[in-house]
């Protein structure tokens, strides 16, 4: 925004070009930047107006349009007659001069080519020459007067010409003066100006960097969303793709085994017709062949009968008693024969006659006609079309090895696939999990049935190995199952220690505990800048391949921080565990337990120690093998981290007690600033003044200090290898020890009478601790 004296100043004319201070002042303006632009555009075309008016007459002459000049003239007359009436007289006269002199050009090109094209027909005439030349002089002034009635509406036209080219140079002026605001209201980048006094003004606004940030921000999130959407409907597509050609391959399967099973029964089906047919065939011979005898038989027995008839009746008819006794006794014997073979006693001729008369002859067939009902057996047929759907037991399947990221600490995505092309309804998957402890065998097995080719098991232990093996099934059985894959689960969110984290104004060290009981792979840390915005929980980094369950983070200055850790192994990422706040604005440890004196007690907060008594005794109070014996001592974390570090000790004046650091080694069993690995201030109370010491190997300089400290201050400063302590309420700089440390130290602090310390840290250095 400007400063409010340019609202009243000539110079808020050319930062504000369109709100000025007066509509008349604006309008004056706008008159004399009109006039000047007017004038200059007028004077423009007359300085070129020559040579464009030439080009023109020569492109005329070239093309030939001479010819067409005196109807253009009449229409352009009758055209610019309308046209003239509109304009006021005022800019008459000044469009008049424009047209007479363009006229006057356009008047001696119209002279020459009448001239030129009489040179050319060859007419000397004279009088024909004159003609001509009154008529093109008539012509011309015509065409004068047409012109200067057309500079008239040119006149008018370079008015409006000059009014839009200034309203076009105004726009440009305003488009000079950029937006350089965001109106959050109407989503659309705006001028602070209309913020203060324009349309915008009760809106909100921000800092057009800000909204473009955010804007791709949340561009970026979008795309984000787009990503994963995309990749899941990848997943489906190559999913439904393994789909579609599943089931061209079990088609075409199918094909093939109706294909063989029909095959099969029409061949099955052609030989009991052939079988048939020829039985029935054999039948038909049989029949015929003891029809055949049979007609045979009977047609013998007729030619005996009509032999015997004839000589009968020959008999009959003889006349001759000797020739007819002969024949007689002919056919007796012939009878006799005969009739023996019917077991009848022939008597004498007429009675034989009569008797083979009276023989009745066997008319009945040997044979029937009709044949036999033969059932057609198709039992074997049946069975081959009920065939057709029983197909042969699939293969054993392949199960896939663990896909990396497949798994999450309860659940786990199993794979498999088939060898050979089996028909296969469903899937048969089995699992247990992996355990050391137990024999396999006595683990309790878990079966599933699955239509697809993966499967995603649940409720399963974090970071435990499972066994799993498949089998396919069909109508025809199962089959043998596939070898076995073990997979492994997530691992379960990292507990962060809070009360151990050491932090300084530009890194941390952060530690953590596993909640597996297997081990895992590896740790990721992933921090969040944490801001006054609505995007605190944007990972700003992440921190890969941890092998340890602590890691050292080099942070920027007084930022507080959000730090997450994820535990990972083949199966994947564990969730997040619980968040930690870390404010690098000064240097934090933690007390270390295990090196408390057994009467030093900490209190709840973790930086308060005390002790009540300093008799030791008899009881069970813990000690450990790192805690001091002699001196009522403790130490805090070690400060793993170069550069400066701050911390301040709220004492008591009565007590009596030493504060400084110490190496990691410092003997247990001495007292802190009695050897060469501690360096401590040292408090003690004598019957007639308040005593301090700053001891290093049992050393101390001859120092006095008149004001006792309630705060002690202590700067660490591990590049110019200095220890430095101070009263920190009136900002006095008690001492320094000027000392290589060749290790990190840790803070130490002890009491030698009853009473408490309380440590502060996290604090920012103060300025007057600069030596």
């Amino acid at each position: 925004f400007y400063h409010m004296d340019l609202y009243g100043s000539k110079e808020r004319f050319d930062i504000f070009p369109e709100e000025l201070s007066g509509r008349g002042d604006r309008s004056l303006g706008d008159t004399r930047r009109e006039s000047a632009l007017s004038s200059e555009k007028v004077q423009r075309p007359q300085e070129v107006g020559y040579d464009l008016e030439k080009e023109v007459a020569e492109l005329a002459k070239m093309y030939g349009l001479d010819e067409d000049r005196e109807k253009e003239l009449e229409l352009l007359e009758g055209h610019l007659e309308k046209v003239g009436s509109r304009w006021p007289p005022a800019r008459t006269e000044k469009a008049g001069s424009r047209g007479s002199m363009y006229n006057s050009s356009k008047s001696s090109s119209s002279a020459k080519a009448p001239s030129q094209s009489t040179k050319q027909q060859g007419l000397p005439d004279e009088a024909s020459q004159g003609e001509n030349q009154s008529k093109a002089r008539a012509d011309d002034e015509a065409e004068s007067n047409i012109w200067s009635k057309g500079g008239l509406s040119s006149g008018g036209m370079s008015d409006e010409w000059n009014s839009q080219a200034v309203s076009e140079e105004e726009e440009e002026e305003e488009e000079e003066e950029a937006a350089d605001v965001f109106c959050s209201t109407c989503k659309i980048p705006i001028r602070a100006f209309d913020k203060l006094f324009g349309e915008h003004k009760d809106h909100e606004v921000a800092q057009l960097p800000s909204a473009v940030e955010s804007e791709k921000e949340e561009i970026h999130k979008n795309m984000c969303k787009l990503e994963e959407q995309i990749a899941q409907m990848e997943n489906v597509a190559s999913h439904l793709e393994e789909i579609f050609i599943t089931v061209e391959e079990n088609f075409g399967r199918q094909e093939q085994n109706f294909e063989v099973h029909y095959n099969d029964a029409v061949q099955v089906l052609a030989q009991k017709y052939e079988e048939q047919l020829e039985a029935l065939g054999e039948e038909k011979r049989q029949k015929l062949e003891a029809l055949y005898e049979q007609l045979v038989n009977c047609g013998k027995h007729l030619d005996t009968c009509k032999e015997l008839t004839d000589e009968t009746q020959e008999l009959f008819l003889e006349n001759d008693k000797a020739e007819f006794m002969k024949v007689k006794s002919f056919i007796y014997r012939y009878l006799q024969y005969c009739i023996s073979n019917y077991s009848l006693f022939l008597s004498p001729y007429n009675y034989r006659l009569e008797e083979f008369l009276k023989k009745e002859v066997d008319l009945e067939l040997s044979t029937l006609p009709d044949f036999e009902e033969r059932v057609i057996d198709v039992s074997e047929v049946e069975q081959l079309m009920n065939s057709i759907n029983a197909i042969p037991a699939p293969c054993a399947p392949m199960i896939n090895p663990q896909a990396p990221n497949a798994a999450t600490g309860t659940s786990l995505r199993v794979c498999w696939g088939l060898f050979s092309d089996d028909t296969v309804e469903c899937y048969q998957l089995c699992y247990k999990p992996v355990s050391n402890e137990m024999h396999s065998d006595e683990q309790a097995e878990h079966t599933l049935k699955v239509k697809e080719t993966y499967c995603t098991i649940t409720d399963l232990v974090p970071n435990t190995q499972y066994e799993f093996w498949v089998s396919a099934l069909n109508a025809s059985g199962i089959s043998p199952p596939s070898e076995r894959a073990v997979y492994v689960t997530a691992p379960s969110p990292p507990t962060i220690k809070s009360k151990k984290i050491r932090s300084c104004e530009n890194a941390a060290l952060v530690c953590w505990e596993s909640r597996d009981i297997n081990p895992v792979d590896s740790y990721t840390v992933e921090l969040s800048k944490l801001t006054d915005e609505e995007n605190d929980d944007i990972i700003t980094e992440s921190i890969v391949g941890i092998p340890s369950c602590e890691v050292l983070i080099h942070l920027q200055p007084t930022q507080k921080y959000r730090i997450c850790v994820r535990a990972q192994n083949l199966g994947g990422s564990s969730e997040r565990s619980e968040p930690v706040l870390i404010q690098t604005t000064g240097t934090c440890f933690y007390l270390n337990e295990d090196t408390a004196h057994p009467l030093l007690a900490i209190l709840d907060d973790g930086f308060t120690i005390s002790c009540d008594e300093l008799e030791n005794p008899e009881c069970d109070l813990p000690v450990y093998d790192n805690s001091f014996t002699r001196c009522i001592a403790i130490l805090g974390s070690l400060i793993p981290f170069p550069g400066k570090h701050y911390w301040e000790v709220e004492v008591e004046e009565d007590t009596e007690y030493r504060a400084g650091v110490a190496f990691e080694n410092t003997p247990r069993h001495g007292h802190l600033g009695a050897n060469n690995s501690s360096w401590c201030m040292r408090h003690i109370i004598t019957p007639s003044r308040h005593k301090y010491e700053f001891l290093h190997s049992g050393m101390t300089p001859d120092i006095r200090i008149t004001i006792p400290p309630r705060r002690i201050g202590i700067l660490l400063d591990y590049e110019n290898c200095r220890l430095s302590f101070f009263n920190a309420d009136i900002a006095q700089h008690l001492h320094t020890f000027n000392s290589h440390f060749q290790h990190y130290v840790h803070p130490c602090f002890a009491l030698e009478t009853p009473g408490i310390l309380r440590i502060h840290t996290g604090i920012t250095t103060p300025p007057w601790t600069a030596l």
